[in-house]
């Protein structure tokens, strides 16, 4: 996840995207915002956000105002004139107080209750800033209270995609545990440290180290994706992508579910799914181009639709004189696509259906499912 990596394609560069996204999680210290900021703003591949995200408490939220958006001292304002850094949208439309399920500001994280209303917010947040294919976002985990820390790492597992990254600022003593620096000035500041000595602001150090997460957005079908969930959901969702694999099929509502998630097909290939899971049952394949294929396939469609309508005359019209890799390989494309938008590209990964063999003899079938993983009803 180097931002510099050669072996990464230009276009998931982070710095080349065109909204830049950096997003940071604050307590006490409103400080980490400006240092992340320098940090990615002074480094060899600058990464310059068209707008910050501060995910706070209400006290929180009144030091980021206090100190860093105020006329004086602002500090964001400061760093912005002194580095000459373009335009950056960073006010109080992008303060995100923590909530609770009711609404309520939270003041700080102390209960149970507090903690998951906390990480439900979160994951929202980092959810939403990744919904846009045309940005990059940098979250930095550098303030706020471990668990927030904790939250927003995980969420940016959950939703983070190649071009996101995850960051923590480090600051050198004894600028560190200095309530008065926010990044290192070119001109000469004197300050006063803990113990009251004087140190002089150009003087600091502030590195970035980037840490590397577990990319789990491929594990998310697209309905999690879009639409708002809880942590838990999130990560009940990713964790899918370890369990075993498990086909439920109902006949009589016409019902596909795989891992348990509903999956819409349209009656042809219903049919031709069903068709394949009760070969794999068996212990089967299909055979590419075999006599009784089309009589199958029809059998199976009768069984679910009937034999009456549009559709089922165009399937028995196509398969008038058998079926063959050219009928079957554009239904199972878009198999495959509906399987990914409802699983996700991992989970789907289970319940794919495949082909084996060479181009004068193919089979196809469900041949990452056991027998024992279908159930028919």
């Amino acid at each position: 996840m180097n931002p510099m990596d050669p072996t990464q394609p230009m276009e998931l560069r982070p710095h080349h995207f065109p909204r830049r996204i950096l997003l940071a999680v604050t307590g006490l210290s409103p400080q980490v915002i400006t240092e992340t900021l320098y940090a990615l703003a002074t480094r060899e591949a600058p990464f310059v956000p068209h707008e910050i995200h501060v995910i706070s408490t209400e006290k929180g939220a009144e030091r980021v105002r206090l100190t860093l958006l105020s006329d004086e001292p602002g500090w964001f304002h400061r760093l912005c004139r002194e580095y000459e850094l373009p335009p950056i949208r960073f006010g109080e439309e992008q303060i995100h107080l923590l909530r609770g399920a009711t609404g309520r500001v939270l003041e700080d994280i102390r209960t149970p209750e507090e903690q998951r209303a906390a990480a439900d917010f979160i994951t929202e947040q980092v959810q939403r800033l990744t919904a846009d294919d045309h940005s990059a976002l940098h979250v930095s985990i550098a303030g706020g209270r471990k668990s927030m820390g904790f939250f927003v790492g995980y969420a940016l597992s959950l939703y983070g995609r190649p071009q996101d990254r995850l960051s923590h600022v480090l600051v050198s003593e004894p600028y560190e545990s200095c309530w008065e620096f926010f990044y290192p000035t070119r001109k000469r500041q004197v300050i006063f440290a803990r113990d009251d000595a004087p140190i002089d602001t150009r003087k600091g150090k502030v590195t970035l180290a980037e840490i590397p997460f577990v990319p789990l957005r491929q594990g998310m079908g697209r309905p999690l994706l879009e639409r708002r969930v809880s942590y838990s959901q999130a990560v009940a969702a990713a964790s899918k992508v370890f369990e075993p694999a498990r086909v439920e099929i109902d006949l009589g509502r016409r019902c596909l579910r795989c891992g348990g998630e509903p999956v819409d097909l349209p009656p042809a290939r219903l049919a031709i799914y069903c068709w394949f899971a009760a070969k794999r049952r068996n212990g089967e394949s299909v055979d590419a181009g075999a006599p009784r294929n089309a009589a199958e396939l029809l059998s199976w469609y009768r069984r679910l639709h009937g034999e009456y309508g549009a559709d089922y005359e165009r399937m028995e019209k196509a398969l008038r004189h058998g079926m063959d890799g050219a009928y079957l390989r554009p239904h199972l494309s878009k198999i495959k696509g509906t399987l990914s938008e409802a699983l996700g590209d991992l989970v789907a990964e289970k319940y794919q259906i495949r082909s084996e063999g060479g181009r004068l003899h193919k089979s196809y079938g469900l041949f990452g499912l056991a027998p024992e993983q279908i159930e028919i009803g």
